[in-house]
């Protein structure tokens, strides 16, 4: 009896147990269920609407016809959303912008009634209504953006408003003016219009704030600091029709840090070295020669450098004048030695003969070749100039046969006390380094001053 009521007593618990667990399992399930339905009701009923909606709007929809056909025109706003622009190149004239372009209208044919308000699509819907045919006037070449969609937007409002926005990277043309390259200042536009559509049919607009800007540090103008902006509405007259043309001015200024570094500084340590050969002896034409040429070289190669940067203009920029001036200088330098060195060697004193009380001025004299090297001092006259030095007391200067003191030699006593004298300047030609000491430094810092001021202040 004792193991039988104790079977029975198993049983019973056993059965109580299996009971209590089921019904857990059974509340468990229930409530499982019932969290997942209502967590699913509202989205279901929303996608229902939704699609019922798309459904009903494209039912009779034509995309081919604009909104208001045959009536008033479509007016089309606009705002532009810049995310980045550069790099900018002077050699192609063109410039690279990313921007976020957006564009709104109202479409009374994609009205309805429902609580949803807003209806936010994909690129799918794109191509089953209507947009405008924008088309970027001054593009080279445009791509829009795919990955990892495409990076389009959609949104359908109640009330038939829609918004179309569209990421795309475009290479804009901009004509740049190098007259005062590389301090040049530019504005790179951005224009935009309707390829088909007339102002009668589209009407493009601004908003209010209608441009914004990203953050600059991520731009990439390398050589360019952004000033500003400024949008303008214009209309194009066409055999086709008035079209209203949107642009963007995008204001531009060039830094000058690389151009001063690359070419500036190089041409003019190159002007200053060619100086050099000033304090160097004049019998030393080895190396005054070699100084000489080698300045000129680099300057040749510089000007070639700088010209790489540009292109191909047929106008004289700042730069082009600045390098052309600098190589002037050195190539001055080099022909100022060549010019002491022919006139201290070409033309020498004549013999010392005889020492004389009185020069006579009907004395036959010789002929000014065959005269000895021997003496250095000579009297020249260039361009009413002249150029004289005294002898020693032994060494006496001789006429020339039917040379007078006016004409390009001179009787040396006549020429130091005479009347021919008035009114001219006496340079001494063995002097001429130390003259040019003073005169390539002068005339170099004034052009500089003349140059800077005119370039950076005046144009």
């Amino acid at each position: 009896m004792a193991i039988e009521n104790f079977d029975e007593s198993i049983g019973a618990h056993f059965q109580f147990a299996l009971f209590f667990s089921c019904k857990k399992a059974v509340e468990y399930d229930e409530e499982y269920e019932d969290v997942t339905v209502n967590q699913m009701l509202a989205p279901r009923s929303q996608e229902t609407d939704t699609t019922l909606i798309l459904n009903n709007l494209l039912k009779d929809y034509d995309q081919k016809l604009r909104p208001d056909i045959g009536g008033k025109p479509t007016v089309v706003d606009v705002d532009i959303y810049v995310n980045s622009i550069g790099p900018v190149s002077s050699i192609d004239m063109e410039y690279q912008i990313d921007i976020i372009f957006a564009q709104a209208w109202t479409d009374t044919r994609l009205r309805y009634n429902s609580t949803i308000k807003l209806l936010t699509l994909t690129a799918n819907m794109v191509g089953l209504i209507w947009i405008p045919d924008t088309i970027f006037r001054n593009s080279k070449d445009a791509e829009a953006h795919w990955i990892t969609t495409p990076n389009q937007l959609l949104r359908i409002s109640s009330s038939g408003r829609i918004l179309y926005t569209l990421r795309m990277t475009i290479n804009a043309e901009c004509q740049l003016q190098l007259h005062n390259f590389p301090m040049d200042q530019h504005s790179c536009p951005l224009s935009f219009s309707s390829y088909g559509f007339p102002r009668d049919e589209v009407i493009y607009k601004w908003r209010k704030n209608s441009i914004e800007l990203a953050d600059q540090k991520s731009w990439r103008l390398y050589q360019f600091d952004f000033t500003g902006l400024r949008n303008a509405t214009d209309i194009m007259k066409t055999t086709a029709g008035d079209y209203v043309v949107m642009t963007v001015y995008f204001e531009l200024s060039r830094r000058m840090g690389y151009f001063t570094i690359q070419t500036y500084i190089p041409c003019i340590l190159t002007v200053v070295l060619s100086w050099v050969s000033f304090w160097i002896n004049k019998d030393a034409a080895p190396a005054r020669t070699t100084l000489g040429i080698t300045t000129v070289l680099t300057m040749t190669t510089l000007s070639t450098v700088a010209r790489t940067s540009l292109p191909r203009v047929s106008y004289v920029t700042a730069m082009d004048l600045f390098v052309t001036v600098c190589f002037l200088f050195v190539f001055a330098s080099l022909m100022e030695y060549a010019f002491l060195n022919y006139y201290c060697y070409r033309f020498q004193k004549p013999k010392c003969g005889a020492k004389k009380d009185k020069p006579r001025a009907s004395a036959q004299p010789q002929d000014y070749t065959t005269l000895s090297l021997s003496c250095s001092p000579t009297v020249v006259t260039l361009n009413n100039t002249m150029y004289w030095q005294d002898y020693d007391d032994t060494c006496l200067y001789e006429c020339l046969d039917g040379k007078d003191c006016r004409s390009f030699f001179c009787c040396y006593e006549e020429c130091k006390d005479g009347d021919c004298r008035k009114g001219r300047i006496h340079i001494d030609i063995g002097e001429l380094d130390s003259y040019s000491r003073v005169f390539f430094p002068t005339l170099f810092i004034l052009f500089n001053i003349v140059y800077w001021v005119g370039y950076l202040y005046l144009m």
